[in-house]
C-alpha cells in the first residue's frame, strides 16, 4: 500500500464485487498535514515578532524581539501539541482549529510574561512589541488554518478519515463520506475462526481509520470480538443507545443513530510512529551489521543441496491478515510437512546439519528484518505462528479464542515470551497459553523503553537450549 488516496468511487466498485478495495492510508497524509501546520506556525510566529521590531523601531531583524520569539516558541508548542491544535479536529473544522491555536497563543504569552516578571527581566522587553507581534501572529495562524482548510477540501475531498459501515443486518445507516460493504455480499462473517476468512476480513479492515457495524443484537458480541482482534477503532450500531441519550456512545445525528465504542487500536498514531521509527532504525542498521553473517548463512545453505536459499511461509500478522515471513531454510529441500503442524524436534530428520546451527544461534530468523523494513514485522512484538501450527492437539485458536487478539499489534522478531524462555515446540496446550499471556501482557503495557529493554535482553537469548 501507498500513502496516495484511493478514488472511493473505485473503491465502492470493488467492495460490490466481492473484491477488497485497496484502501490507502489517510494516517500517513494527516501526519504529514501534521508536521506542515507545525513547521507553519514556527515560521508564522518568527515572521510576527521579526515584522514587530521592525514596525517598532526601524531594526530588522530587531534582537529584542526575535529573542522574545525564541523563549515563547518552545511554550507554545507544548501547549498546542497537548491541547488538539494539531489534531483530525483540526484538520475538519476551521473554526476549532483557529481557537485552539488562539489558546495556545494566550497562554504561552501569559506564562513568558509570569517567567519574564518573575526573574525581574521583563523591563528589558517592549510590551508594544510584545503585543504588536501576538496580534500579527493571531492574523497569520488564523489566516494559515483557513488556507490548509481549503486545500484539504480540495485535495481530500473533505475526507481527513477512512470510515468503513459493514451492514449485517442491522438498521440502515447512510452516513457521508463512509465507504459500505454489505457483509453477506462479501462474504464477511465474525463468527469464523478460519485464518483465510479472517485474512478477508482483515483486508476490508486494512487502512480504515474507524469501522461501524449495524448487526441484530445477537451479533453485536460476535462484531466486537473480531474488532478487538483486528486493533482497530471499532464501533457497533445501537439504536437503543441513540434513543436514551447513553453516555460514551458515538452519536451519528446526520444518519440520526448512535454506536457503541468497542474497540480502539492499542496504540495512537504518536506511539505507532515512535514504534515504526525504532523498527526501521534497529532494521536498518541490523542489516548493515549483519550482512557479511547473512552472505556467509546463504551461501552455505546453497552449497549443502543446491536448494532455495530462502523459506517463505505465509504468516498471520497485523489485523489477522496473512503475509509472507521470510526465514533461511534449514530442513531439507521439497519435503512435505512444513506448514506448522508439525513442530520441529531434537532430532527431526528433516533439518539438515547447516540448518540445525542456524536454528540454534537464531541466524535463520535475520531475513525477517526485510519483514521489519517492508512494514509487516516489527523488531518487538507478538511472534507470527504458521497456520497449521498445534498445541498439543489442537490448533491455537482452539487453545483459546483469545488468540486471534494477539494480532491487534505487528508481530516481532522478538517478543516478551521469546526473553522469557517460552520457546520451541508448542507439545501442550499449557506452552501457547503461557506465551499468549505475555503477548496479551506485552500489548496491554506497550512503551518504547520497554522495546528497548526486550531487544537488548534477546541479545543474551539468542543462542538457546529450546531452538530445534
Amino acid at each position: 500500500m501507498t500513502g496516495d488516496f484511493h478514488d472511493p468511487q473505485e473503491a465502492l466498485a470493488q467492495a460490490k464485487a466481492g473484491v477488497p478495495p485497496l484502501v490507502r492510508s489517510r494516517e500517513r497524509w494527516r501526519l504529514w498535514a501534521y508536521i506542515g501546520l507545525l513547521v507553519s506556525d514556527l515560521g508564522l510566529l518568527l515572521a510576527a515578532f521579526l515584522a514587530a521590531g521592525w514596525l517598532r523601531d526601524g531594526i530588522f531583524p530587531h534582537p529584542t524581539t526575535f529573542e522574545q520569539a525564541q523563549l515563547l516558541l518552545p511554550i507554545y508548542f507544548t501547549i498546542a501539541l497537548y491541547n488538539s491544535t494539531y489534531s483530525l479536529r483540526a484538520l475538519e473544522d476551521a473554526r476549532f482549529a483557529i481557537g485552539r491555536a488562539t489558546l495556545a497563543l494566550l497562554v504561552s504569552a501569559a506564562l513568558l510574561n509570569f517567567v519574564l516578571f518573575y526573574a525581574k527581566t521583563s523591563a528589558l522587553y517592549s510590551r508594544l512589541a510584545f503585543t504588536l507581534a501576538m496580534g500579527i501572529a493571531f492574523v497569520l495562524i488564523s489566516g494559515s488554518r483557513l488556507l490548509a482548510r481549503r486545500m484539504i477540501r480540495q485535495r481530500w475531498r473533505d475526507r481527513t478519515a477512512n470510515i468503513l459501515v459493514i451492514a449485517d443486518g442491522g438498521p440502515e445507516i447512510d452516513l457521508k463520506g463512509a465507504m459500505l460493504v454489505r457483509a453477506q455480499q462479501v462474504a464477511l462473517d465474525p463468527a469464523s475462526h478460519d485464518p483465510h476468512a479472517l485474512d478477508r476480513l482483515g483486508r476490508y479492515l486494512l487502512n480504515q481509520d474507524k469501522v461501524i457495524v449495524s448487526c441484530p443484537p445477537a451479533k453485536r458480541e460476535q462484531w466486537a470480538w473480531v474488532l478487538k482482534a483486528a486493533g482497530v477503532t471499532g464501533e457497533v450500531v445501537s439504536e437503543n443507545a441513540h434513543a436514551a441519550g447513553a453516555i460514551g456512545v458515538t452519536r451519528y445525528e446526520s444518519a440520526g443513530t448512535s454506536a457503541l465504542v468497542v474497540s480502539m487500536g492499542p496504540l495512537g498514531m504518536r506511539a505507532r510512529a515512535i514504534k515504526r521509527g525504532f523498527d526501521v532504525v534497529v532494521a536498518g542498521g541490523g542489516l548493515l551489521v549483519m550482512t557479511p553473517v547473512m552472505l556467509i548463512a546463504a551461501l552455505a545453505i546453497k552449497l549443502q543441496d543446491g536448494g532455495p536459499v530462502l523459506f517463505v511461509q505465509h504468516r498471520v500478522g497485523r489485523g489477522n491478515r496473512l503475509f509472507p515471513m521470510f526465514k533461511f531454510r534449514t530442513m531439507k529441500a521439497g519435503i512435505p510437512g512444513v506448514d506448522g503442524a508439525r513442530s520441529a524436534s531434537r532430532y527431526d530428520e528433516r533439518v539438515t546439519w547447516i540448518g540445525r546451527m542456524l536454528r540454534r544461534t537464531s541466524i535463520d530468523e535475520l531475513p525477517q528484518l526485510w519483514n521489519v523494513l517492508r512494514g509487516e514485522m516489527a523488531i518487538v512484538g507478538p511472534r507470527p505462528h504458521a497456520l497449521g501450527s498445534l498445541a498439543g492437539e489442537k490448533l491455537f485458536w482452539e487453545v483459546d479464542s483469545r488468540y486471534w487478539h494477539r494480532h491487534s499489534l505487528k508481530p516481532g522478531l522478538t517478543g516478551l515470551a521469546q526473553v522469557r524462555g517460552l520457546r520451541g515446540a508448542t507439545e501442550q496446550e499449557m506452552d501457547l497459553a503461557v506465551r499468549l499471556q505475555a503477548d496479551l501482557e506485552y500489548i496491554a503495557g506497550w512503551n518504547l523503553w520497554r522495546d528497548i529493554a526486550i531487544a537488548i535482553r534477546t541479545l543474551f537469548v539468542l543462542v538457546h537450549r529450546r531452538a530445534y
